[in-house]
């Protein structure tokens, strides 16, 4: 399984840019996918979940009603969706899915997933 995430960039504060995380290899629908972020001398932190189906989703506090996590299961992709970015959002964004067992719902400890992506760099200039 390779996952492959894409879209970050330099945005101004208060605009908006989507990530995609590309999956190939196994069954993408039968996968919870994550995304988490690192920002610079922090540790790498829980920001979305989607479970398997796409119904359930959950979103950490700080970007509740600004981002929004969805899936096209016929793309093998799934997307993060980020609005009224701000400065605290620059991070190193992880994509990540959870190959193995797992129930219809989300997952939001990274140590669910056994599947990372390479990262992209989303700054957010103030």
């Amino acid at each position: 399984v390779q996952l492959q995430a894409s879209g970050g960039g330099l945005v101004q504060a208060g605009g908006p840019l989507r990530l995609s995380c590309a999956v190939s290899g196994g069954t993408f629908s039968n996968y919870p996918m994550g995304w988490f972020r690192q920002a610079p001398g922090k540790e790498r932190e829980f920001v979305a979940a989607i479970g398997k189906i796409g119904g359930s989703t959950y979103y950490t506090d700080s970007v509740k009603g600004r981002f929004t996590i969805s899936r096209d299961n016929a793309k093998n992709t799934v997307y993060l969706q980020m609005n009224s970015l701000k400065p605290e959002d620059t991070a190193v964004y992880y994509c990540a899915a959870r190959t193995y067992y797992s129930s219809n719902y989300y997952y939001t400890e990274h140590t669910s997933y056994n599947y990372w992506g390479q990262g992209t760099l989303v700054t957010v200039s103030s």
